[in-house]
């Protein structure tokens, strides 16, 4: 799994699309192994980046948890913690 396709469900506020977006372009991404296409590949790139988009927007409408909402602020804590412990770093970002 690509890391920096982030986990977009269940959050307060709900998922933009512009993060949907960026999410969908990361996975074309990884997928074709473009990080840019060539003008050639430019359209099929671009539509498929619509159609995960489209998919992956649906798929975030259609779940349903009994969870409550996860906060952005905690769960970005969470993720620094992570990085810290992983690569040694502070995880305030100091070093």
């Amino acid at each position: 799994m690509c890391r920096n396709i982030k986990n977009l469900y269940n959050f307060e506020p709900p998922a933009t699309e512009e993060e949907i977006h960026a999410s969908s372009l990361q996975f074309v991404r990884k997928l074709s192994g473009f990080n840019r296409p060539s003008r050639a590949n430019e359209e099929a790139f671009n539509r498929a980046v619509e159609a995960v988009s489209r998919a992956a927007r649906e798929l975030i409408d259609s779940l349903t948890t009994t969870a409550p909402p996860r906060d952005r602020e905690v769960e970005a804590e969470k993720a620094r913690t992570r990085s810290a412990l992983r690569f040694g770093r502070p995880a305030d970002g100091t070093a």
